[in-house]
């Protein structure tokens, strides 16, 4: 029997669909973005042969991912040109190897980190051949120190442009606009992947701003924000665009078929669960947890709903209020266990399952997976065909 999960369900030893019930919306850990109904239509459709690289009109080769492209642009106006590569710090690297090339590259020293798992960003930025100048403190930078250090041998200005952090306000440092003046290209990589701003996260920054404000390039992720799968986007300068879609090294950092598909699908829809998270309504999340705190004592589980926060993309993201269900640490090992596997936070000697990352459509598998989870003896089908109130989701 083939061990090859079908898209509609089951799982593989390698691959197990979860339910992300934890504070962080966008969870590096667990896929990040999940994709739209629309984008995972055109990962089907992509499945067989396609017009990747086929004009059929003329019958001759065409341009690889020219509708992601035009879609692309066509949701950042103020962009002269797009290309589309297959992760986010592919996209920085090939940005980097473009415009600095045996120069200086200047970036802040609070920017020059590491990710995790002992990805660090300097490594990346000094395996394309420039040389990094960083300036500042760990504290950050200042506008007069990046003046000070541009000279005729930098080849272009970094900033990872921040989310505004709920703590700290926004980090300081100069804006791409002041950056812009220092008549170096600016390279600014964004955090979030948004392509345009969202009134619901004000503080995110987004590609068509850092344009506007005088970016050469904008690199982003695909699957944070956007929603889409994971790519990287370059957005901006048409002249750059096209440096570095001949480099050598774009052809081992094209994004396949099926990225390409999704992706212009995600874009074109603009529709995702990312943002249906971001946008759902604070009393709606309080109802539907209302209603699994009833379904789960129905069951004889012990829950209570708390309110929460959950951040959108990690420690220094915007936070959005949430709830979450409480119920007993204890079941968490077998909630990571069972099917599908159910990811929550350990607070305070409960499990805190947050609500806004769950699509609302989820709560009755939710609900099904904590009574499964606290019975020792009944599966979920058995708990799902003794359960009358889960028709009432």
């Amino acid at each position: 029997m083939s061990r090859v999960a079908s898209l509609g369900g089951g799982t593989t030893d390698a691959t197990r669909h979860v339910i992300n019930a934890t504070s962080v919306l966008v969870h590096p850990s667990l896929g990040r973005a999940v994709l739209s109904g629309s984008a995972r239509r055109a990962v089907e459709a992509a499945f067989g042969c396609i017009d990747l690289e086929y004009d059929l009109n003329t019958g001759q080769r065409g341009r690889r991912g020219r509708e992601t492209v035009a879609a692309l642009l066509a949701a950042v106006p103020t962009a002269a040109a797009a290309y589309v590569v297959n992760s986010n710090p592919a996209a920085l690297a090939l940005a980097a190897t473009v415009l600095a090339p045996g120069r200086e590259l200047v970036i802040s020293r609070r920017e020059l980190y590491e990710i995790r798992d002992g990805f660090r960003l300097p490594e990346l930025l000094t395996s394309t051949g420039a040389r990094l100048c960083p300036v500042g403190t760990a504290d950050g930078a200042v506008l007069d120190d990046y003046r000070q250090a541009v000279w005729s041998g930098t080849g272009c200005v970094l900033t990872l442009v921040p989310a505004r952090d709920a703590s700290d306000g926004v980090c300081g440092r100069p804006d791409v606009t002041a950056l812009a003046g220092l008549n170096v290209p600016v390279i600014a990589d964004i955090s979030s992947g948004l392509l345009r701003p969202e009134p619901a996260l004000p503080g995110e920054p987004d590609a068509e701003t850092a344009l506007r404000q005088g970016a050469t390039l904008v690199t982003a992720s695909g699957d944070k924000l956007l929603g889409g799968p994971q790519t990287g986007l370059l957005i901006g300068d048409r002249a750059v665009i096209e440096q570095v879609r001949r480099h050598p090294l774009a052809r081992a950092m094209q994004a396949d078929k099926l990225a390409l598909a999704a992706l212009c699908a995600t874009i074109v829809d603009g529709g995702t669960p990312t943002l249906a998270a971001v946008r759902t309504v604070h009393t709606d999340l309080r109802a539907r947890g209302e209603w699994l705190v009833g379904a789960l004592r129905a069951g004889g589980v012990t829950a209570d709903l708390v309110e929460s926060h959950v951040t959108v993309l990690g420690d220094a993201s915007s936070r959005l209020r949430s709830y979450a269900v409480a119920i007993d640490q204890r079941l968490a090992g077998r909630l990571r266990r069972g099917g599908p596997a159910v990811v929550g936070d350990l607070r305070g000697g409960r499990l805190l399952l947050n609500l806004r990352p769950v699509p609302a459509d989820r709560d009755t598998d939710l609900a099904v997976a904590v009574l499964a989870a606290a019975s020792r003896t009944q599966s979920a089908k058995t708990i799902r065909e003794k359960s009358p109130w889960l028709g009432d989701a």
